[in-house]
């Protein structure tokens, strides 16, 4: 398991840094957003490259934070049964999860954007508005945050695996808490 346990944490560091990326983003993003609406309402300046940049930074928060949420178990759950459930049994239906819906899916579309993300680069796409931005970019961010998802699928479910065997975590890297949200 050691091997595999490396991996998993090798994964998760990776995941962070992407989830900072997608943090700092935000922040950008309301940055751009203010300052473009300013220029545009306050001095009649504004540019298509501005909106662009901030669906780009947007595309960049979901698709590079989402391994990140699921590294922090934060990703929105069926909670009819789930949350009655023991430690152990939660386990075995997120590895269910994983196995069957998470892994399949996010490799698929993995599969899928790659070819959607290389025509773009291979042609020089450019967006059609005046002032608009190259593509490519923003395509990337597709089978990137896809690959990133099937990364972090393989590390949750060696975590997993490894605390129904009884291996306990070195440093705690799963969160296996869970809160039913009030309503």
């Amino acid at each position: 398991m050691a091997p595999l346990l490396a991996f998993s944490h090798a994964v998760d560091t990776v995941n962070r840094q992407f989830g900072r990326l997608a943090d700092w983003l935000v922040l950008l993003s309301c940055l751009v957003s203010a300052g473009n609406a300013l220029l545009r309402y306050g001095f009649s300046l504004g540019s298509n490259a501005w909106l662009e940049a901030q669906w780009y930074m947007f595309a960049g928060i979901v698709m590079l934070g989402a391994s990140h949420t699921l590294f922090r178990n934060e990703h929105v759950r069926v909670d009819l049964v789930y949350g009655a459930l023991g430690e152990r049994a939660r386990l075995w239906v997120d590895m269910a999860g994983i196995l069957l819906f998470l892994l399949p899916a996010m490799a698929l579309l993995t599969w899928m954007t790659w070819p959607f993300f290389l025509d773009s680069f291979l042609r020089g796409e450019v967006s059609s508005s005046p002032g608009g931005l190259i593509r490519w970019p923003a395509k990337i961010l597709m089978p990137l945050g896809f690959a990133l998802m099937v990364v972090q699928g393989l590390s949750e479910l060696i975590k997993r695996v490894a605390l129904l065997r009884g291996i306990r975590l070195p440093d705690g890297r799963l969160v296996a808490s869970y809160a039913r949200p009030e309503q």
